[in-house]
C-alpha cells in the first residue's frame, strides 16, 4: 500500500480521448503503479460458447468504448478513480484450444492478481470465465453470494457431453460448495427453456429469479430491495452476461433473447448494490463483430464502471 494519492486518467482535456493506450477508462497500466485497489482485467476467451463466437474480441471493444467514460459518478456521487487506484491489468492469455487449461490459467491468475487485496472487475470473453474467478474469490472469501444478470440460467449440466462450457459455470459452482446457496440470484431471465426440468434443477441449486418481467412489473426499487435482502451483508460477487440486455440495447452478443432489460434498468439495480459487500465482478459475452455503433460496447464499458464504482465506495480498506 502506499500513501501516494491515486494515479487517474488521463486528462481529456489535454490529451485527445481517441489518441493514447487504449486502457480501460484510460487508467494507468497496472505496472504504473505500486498497488492496484481495483484491477479491470481482460479474458479474451470464447471457446466456451454454444452459438455465436466472438467474445473474445468483448475486452478490447470496452477498452475502446470506455474511452468517454469521465472520473465523477453522479449517480452515486463518487470520483472512483480518485477514491481508489484503480489500473486496468491488461488481459490474461489462456489457451483458445483447452477449455480446461484455460480454467486452471484463469484461475491462478485471479488468485495472484488479488493476493495483496485488489479486487478484480473482469471483461470478457465467454461466461466459462466465471467458473475459475468464483473459485478465486471463494479460495480468499468463503462461499459467496452471487447476483447473476443473464438472459439465461447458465445452470445446465452439460453441452455434447462436455461439462465446462458458458452454459455450465454456476451449475459447476454450485456443485463445488463455492457458492452461498442461501444467497443466490438470477436477474432478467427470460425466453424458451429446454424444458420444466431446467426450472426445478436450477431451484434445487438454490437460485431464486427476477425475470425481466419482473423488472418491468415490478420497477427497480422493489427489484432492488428483494436482492438486498436476499444478498444481506455476505461476500457478493456480481457476474453480468451482456445479453441480460435486450437485443434492441445489446445487439453485439451470442447469444441474444428478445423481451430483455434495458440499459438504464440494469445500471439503476446496479447502483441499488451500494455499500452491500461486493468483493468482485465481471461483464462477459460481448461479441463485437455484431455489434451496431458500438452500442453493446458503450452499455459494457458503463456496466464495467459502474462496478468499479461500487468497489471504490468500499470503506475501511
Amino acid at each position: 500500500m502506499t500513501d501516494q494519492p491515486p494515479i487517474g486518467p488521463l486528462d481529456s482535456s489535454r490529451i485527445p480521448r481517441y489518441a493514447g493506450f487504449a486502457t480501460f477508462a484510460r487508467l494507468p497500466r497496472i505496472d504504473e503503479v505500486e498497488h492496484a485497489d481495483v484491477a479491470v482485467v481482460g479474458v479474451p476467451f470464447d471457446s466456451g460458447v454454444s452459438y455465436r463466437p466472438g467474445a473474445r474480441f468483448g475486452p478490447s471493444a470496452v477498452r475502446e468504448a470506455s474511452r468517454l467514460l469521465r472520473p465523477y459518478h453522479p449517480a452515486l456521487d463518487v470520483s472512483p478513480f480518485a477514491e481508489k487506484q484503480v489500473a486496468d491489468a491488461g488481459d490474461i492469455a489462456v489457451n483458445p484450444f483447452h477449455i480446461g487449461e484455460a480454467i486452471e490459467t484463469l484461475q491462478q491468475e485471479a488468485e495472484a492478481l488479488t493476493a495483496n487485496g485488489t479486487r478484480l472487475v473482469t471483461v470478457g470473453g465467454d461466461h466459462t470465465i466465471a467458473l475459475p474467478l468464483l473459485r478465486a474469490a471463494a479460495k480468499k472469501h468463503g462461499p459467496v453470494a452471487l447476483l447473476h444478470f443473464d438472459a439465461h440460467l447458465d445452470t445446465w449440466d452439460t453441452y455434447f457431453g462436455e461439462p465446462y462450457t458458458h452454459g455450465t459455470p454456476f451449475r459447476r459452482a454450485a456443485e463445488e460448495g463455492i457458492l452461498d446457496t442461501s444467497a443466490l440470484s438470477h436477474v432478467g431471465t427470460r425466453g424458451p427453456l429446454y424444458g420444466k426440468r431446467d426450472l426445478e434443477d436450477d431451484r434445487r441449486l438454490g437460485f431464486g429469479i427476477v425475470t425481466s418481467g419482473d423488472v418491468m412489473r415490478r420497477g427497480v426499487d422493489e427489484t432492488v430491495d428483494a436482492l438486498r435482502q436476499r444478498i444481506g451483508d455476505r461476500p457478493l460477487y456480481v457476474s453480468v452476461d451482456i445479453d441480460v440486455l435486450d437485443p434492441a440495447h445489446a445487439p453485439g452478443t451470442g447469444t441474444p433473447e428478445a423481451g430483455g432489460l434495458t440499459s438504464r434498468e440494469l445500471l439503476e439495480i446496479l447502483r441499488g448494490l451500494r455499500d452491500t459487500n461486493l468483493i468482485g465482478a465481471d461483464v462477459v459475452e460481448l461479441a463485437p463483430a455484431y455489434d451496431h455503433a458500438d452500442i453493446t460496447a458503450v452499455a459494457a464499458s458503463h456496466v464495467a464502471y459502474d462496478l468499479v464504482s461500487l468497489l471504490a465506495l468500499r470503506k475501511g480498506e
